[in-house]
């Protein structure tokens, strides 16, 4: 067998835990997701090479779509279903606004997080902040709004149920701690 240069045959960085099979209680092959930590979602994320420009650091527009990843995600297990609302022709979410605030780099191989907080709830559209964080170092910082609109891209008001899902989940500042 050739064991020459570049070869990963023999490799010691491999080990038992890298080969190990998922845990019982995540099926297998399904893509990982994020979770809800109180009204906080978060995502966690790996840089790859892909996600980094010529210096070896994060392209800035990737941020946004790790943000986008976030909130879809966070939209999925409150229990929104966007497909079937697009499929349906009842409309889907345009992000309207974008501020965001760039504070440190995230290089290769770093593990991110996306923690994204539900800040308002109006008939047609909805505030999130969402920051990448590193450890306990913020990378990016961003406040988000999303108007629901109709297929013929005016804005038209949330379904009911979106509303109210959404309400159990609007940032409380007050009685939450974090980041």
């Amino acid at each position: 067998m050739h064991r020459g240069r570049g070869s990963n045959v023999g490799n010691s960085r491999l080990t038992a835990c890298a080969m190990a099979a998922p845990p019982t209680d995540q099926p297998i092959d399904q893509p990982a997701g994020g979770r809800f930590d109180g009204r906080e979602h978060r995502l966690a994320l790996r840089v790859y090479f892909e996600d980094t420009d010529l210096s070896g650091v994060v392209y800035h527009a990737n941020y946004l779509r790790w943000m986008e990843r976030a909130r879809s995600d966070m939209l999925r297990l409150a229990g929104i279903d966007q497909r079937a609302a697009h499929d349906a022709g009842e409309g889907a979410y345009a992000v309207t606004e974008v501020a965001i605030r760039y504070r440190a780099p995230a290089r290769l191989d770093d593990a991110v997080v996306v923690a994204s907080r539900l800040m308002t709830v109006r008939p047609a559209s909805c505030r999130i902040h969402q920051r990448v964080i590193r450890g306990g170092l913020i990378l990016a910082d961003a406040e988000v709004t999303a108007a629901f609109v109709a297929p013929d891209g005016r804005p038209r008001r949330q379904p009911r149920a979106w509303i109210d899902a959404f309400q159990t989940l609007i940032w409380a500042p007050d009685t939450e701690d974090g980041i």
